[in-house]
């Protein structure tokens, strides 16, 4: 019985995870909690054990006396978004070359061939999730305590904002998710070589070839956000 209320869990989990990736939940969508409940079997309590999990990786925002709802997109985590992102992607890749170790970067391989097969015949969906699935290994590959919950915080609105790239609408468009998958080859090919130099600079690549196209469609024309580390305010 135990087990089966556990598997029920962890299927209500990875029901919500994909739902929240690929938009079908959409940012500050409030759960429908007795829906939840008759669909997976699940009383109250274990119901919010799998929400205060899904809380504390990123996935939901909990409030006192009110319905679970889907982390928000808003300006100000946007703007986070955009400032973190290059930062964090090099340190994991750096980190990654460093410390990869043979199976996973056979699990990198794997992961690999399936964004590629996505590309070829899956639907947006299935791409993001491929793409999200590959930058997971590389994460896992890094192997630090302190920068890993960042890191897939992190995926978790580019999986979403990434939803807009994996729907190509020009023919640039469809070129840069070519690109991006030699990028990613190239990324492997750079851990296999355990050169952190390369695989850094792959990591400020890979992710200004899709910054400008998710900023036409999330980034209101006031933000503007520079790359990199933001300059130091200058003493009064």
């Amino acid at each position: 019985m135990k087990d089966e209320a556990k598997s029920r869990k962890t299927e209500l989990r990875e029901h919500l995870k994909m739902s929240i990736l690929t938009l079908r939940l959409r940012p500050g969508d409030d759960l429908d909690e007795a829906h939840l409940s008759d669909e997976f079997g699940l009383s109250r309590t274990p119901l919010r054990e799998v929400f205060r999990q899904l809380a504390g990786e990123g996935y939901l925002d909990l409030r006192k006396n009110r319905s679970a709802r889907v982390s928000e997109m808003s300006y100000t985590t946007l703007r986070d978004f955009f400032l973190a992102a290059p930062m964090v992607y090099g340190a994991i890749l750096r980190l990654a070359a460093v410390n990869a170790t043979n199976v996973q970067i056979s699990d990198l391989k794997a992961a690999q061939h399936a964004f590629k097969a996505a590309l070829h015949s899956g639907s947006a969906e299935d791409r993001a999730l491929a793409n999200n699935r590959f930058h997971d290994v590389t994460g896992e590959m890094s192997g630090n305590v302190y920068l890993l919950p960042s890191f897939n915080r992190l995926l978790i609105d580019h999986a979403r904002i990434g939803m807009t790239f994996y729907r190509p609408q020009t023919v640039e468009m469809s070129e840069n998710l070519s690109l991006a998958s030699q990028q990613h080859d190239a990324i492997i090919a750079a851990i296999e070589a355990r050169d952190e130099v390369e695989a850094a600079k792959l990591a400020e690549d890979h992710w200004n070839l899709s910054r400008d196209q998710i900023g036409m469609f999330v980034m209101p024309d006031a933000l503007d956000v520079p790359m990199g580390i933001p300059p130091l305010s200058k003493p009064a």
